[in-house]
């Protein structure tokens, strides 16, 4: 039985690859992460949206394409291995299968025929359910919702955001809120869009069937957490890609040096480490849409592989590009800082490990 992704899925994921490929240069990432091309991001962003990435789960209904997770998942890989500077999982997959799962038919009408329609933009933050931080936590109070929220995803020029409190209730905020102040974030990875927020009794409409319902904050955390995963085996096939070709054209001591064994030894390595990460990807976003019972346990254990595989990719990569992998002419290290942004995004490794555990009843 052969499990993998299907010809559609593979014809749409190298549709947004080809995309990426065509239009996304290291000379352009650079001025994004320097501040000095804005118009890059948008313009890229519109592209993928033309090419329906923003229409991926929304049920057809209400304007979307109505696909299953793996399509999902198949297009984040793309993005990851592309460093598309662009929103994605906070934006297209975690904040419409939030209201999805969680809003009222009003409500599901409003928002998923905007995201469709592109008039609308999420950012999603989940921060202060999946673990908590000093001074961090919101509080809500009838129709008002103050604290702070760290870390929300795909933060930046949102319309609007949806939040969640430590016991997991769901809301939505409109960006224009004068009771909110969104902080852009600086991290180590230029090419994600990541925010902190301030809310002082802001205005909100709660998604009504998330209130003493954590199944449906656990779906969503763990579906993002599949995407994150599958963004970062994306930048890591890059990675080892780049790491064959330099060492098919870098030469030592009159020898290009992926002919070396120690070389050879490292790129092999990589590749045995990274090829059942893929498997282990479809798996887990299969399991979303047909296996409940084994979904949690594979969305955390997969978050958590994918995150050890990758970095210790993104490492070796580095060392097979000798001095080289450390400079920002080369641009390997943007690939390398997603990966480590990815890595600590809706739980670390600890943190998914703890939960597997729990799910298993350790």
């Amino acid at each position: 039985m052969y499990f993998g992704l299907s010809e559609e899925q593979q014809f749409f994921q190298d549709t947004i690859a080809k995309y990426l490929e065509d239009n996304v240069t290291i000379e352009a990432v650079r001025e994004y992460a320097k501040g000095d091309n804005q118009r890059f991001a948008d313009d890229i962003h519109q592209g993928l949206v033309e090419l329906g990435i923003n229409n991926l789960i929304i049920p057809e209904q209400y304007g979307g394409l109505g696909l299953d997770l793996l399509y999902a998942a198949a297009v984040s890989q793309s993005l990851g291995a592309g460093i598309a500077p662009v929103p994605y999982i906070g934006s297209y997959v975690m904040a419409p299968l939030a209201i999805i799962l969680a809003g009222s038919m009003d409500q599901k009408t409003k928002y998923l025929n905007a995201i469709s329609s592109h008039e609308l933009h999420f950012g999603f933050g989940a921060t202060e359910y999946v673990t908590s931080r000093e001074n961090a936590g919101i509080v809500i109070d009838g129709n008002t919702a103050s604290g702070r929220s760290l870390f929300v995803i795909d933060g930046f020029n949102a319309s609007h955001f949806i939040l969640t409190t430590k016991e997991g209730t769901i809301f939505i905020v409109n960006a224009d809120d004068p009771n909110l102040e969104v902080i852009q974030l600086t991290t180590i990875d230029k090419t994600s869009e990541i925010s902190e927020l301030i809310l002082s009794n802001c205005q909100i409409e709660v998604l009504e069937e998330s209130i003493n319902n954590t199944s449906i904050i656990e779906r969503v955390v763990d579906i993002g957490r599949i995407m994150i995963a599958s963004d970062s085996l994306g930048a890591s096939q890059t990675m080892i890609d780049k790491s064959v070709d330099y060492s098919k054209e870098r030469k030592q001591f009159g020898r290009v040096i992926g002919s070396f064994q120690a070389v050879k030894h490292m790129c092999a390595e990589m590749t045995a480490n990274i090829q059942p990460c893929y498997s282990m990807i479809w798996y887990a976003a299969h399991c979303q849409d047909n296996i409940p019972e084994e979904s949690r346990l594979m969305a955390t254990h997969t978050k958590a592989h994918v995150s050890d595989v990758a970095s210790s990719i993104a490492k070796t990569s580095t060392e097979v590009h000798g001095g080289m992998g450390f400079t920002d002419d080369l641009g390997l290290h943007y690939w390398f800082k997603r990966i480590g942004l990815n890595r600590q995004l809706l739980g670390g490794v600890e943190i998914n490990r703890e939960e597997a555990a729990k799910v298993q009843g350790f």
